[in-house]
């Protein structure tokens, strides 16, 4: 190549959009373990048998927010989308959603008992920030 047509071909490179960031909604290794702490939560806040393992819990939130910064998102990315109502509105909707597949509906305390023991009892991941 010569250089005229090397030199065109970087400056063409260079002005060209750079691809937008993903975004972290769509990192299946950062959503998914959000959405089964969320259930998890649910399933502590509706049945007064179950409690949530807390410690567990925070410390799994900071390993989430780890792997986002090992995915190569700035720690001001990840704030923005932590602090995103939006996305946190979306997430808690998919965990309730997810909660009802597994039997438990929303406003029924007795099937939110249910999933849970059954979670602690399989030694889920789900299972794991739950104690009864």
């Amino acid at each position: 190549m010569t250089r005229p047509i090397a030199a065109a071909f970087l400056a063409a490179a260079l002005a060209a959009p750079l691809p937008a960031a993903a975004d972290l909604g769509d990192e299946p290794n950062v959503v998914e373990p959000l959405i089964a702490i969320g259930i998890a939560y649910e399933i502590s806040k509706r049945c007064d048998s179950i409690s949530a393992r807390r410690v567990r819990g925070v410390t799994q939130l900071m390993s989430i927010r780890g792997r986002a910064s090992d995915l190569g998102y700035s720690k001001s990315e990840i704030d923005a989308w932590i602090d995103d109502d939006a996305e946190k509105d979306r997430l808690e909707a998919v965990a309730r959603e997810r909660l009802a597949a597994m039997g438990a509906p929303e406003g029924n305390e007795a099937a939110h008992c249910e999933v849970g023991r059954a979670e602690i009892a399989k030694d889920s991941y789900i299972g794991s920030f739950l104690s009864d």
